[in-house]
């Protein structure tokens, strides 16, 4: 009962390939395959990051979803950011990245770390300002991301700031 793997051109559907007779589907009629090779890596990037999209408008067509891969580089860190609207959802895949930001819930603002493994969930609310880091000298972090929004959307910021609770 195990179906061959999907082949390089054969359409979107791998078992049933698009002929002249039929008339090609809409996009959203049918199931969509990226490849692991074939991520988008013409996406919004920060400092010490490379992002590449698996599911976007550009690659699928998708109208409310954007998920891919981020890779964060052996001793590296991104620039401080937020990501507008989008709500984030973060899979760690390898490595332990950890995610920044800074909590105002206290007497004092203070710079929280979370530190992550393999396995690991990490949200990200609208605008809330943070930064990955991967601190391990030798190896990369790599996270698959999903967020609320079309494409990829990363506001680079000068620092870290706790989002005011009117705005959160």
């Amino acid at each position: 009962m195990s179906e061959p793997l999907t082949a390089p051109g054969e359409g979107f559907h791998p078992h049933l390939p698009d002929a002249p007779d039929r008339a090609t589907a809409p996009l959203r009629t049918r199931l969509h395959h990226v490849r692991a090779g074939s991520l988008d890596g013409d996406t919004a990037q920060s400092g010490g990051m490379r992002r590449f999209a698996a599911v976007s408008g550009k690659t699928v067509g998708s109208e409310k979803l954007w998920m891919g891969q981020t890779h964060v580089a052996p001793s590296t860190a991104s620039s401080d950011h937020h990501h507008g609207e989008s709500e984030t959802a973060i899979y760690v895949v390898s490595g332990h990245p950890e995610f920044v930001f800074i909590d105002d819930t206290g007497e004092h603002p203070e710079e929280v770390r979370l530190v992550t493994s393999p396995g690991d969930y990490i949200f990200v609310p609208p605008f809330v300002p943070h930064r990955e880091e991967n601190p391990d000298p030798a190896e990369e972090a790599v996270v698959v991301i999903a967020r609320s929004t079309q494409e990829a959307i990363v506001v680079n910021l000068p620092r870290l700031y706790s989002l005011p609770a009117s705005e959160g």
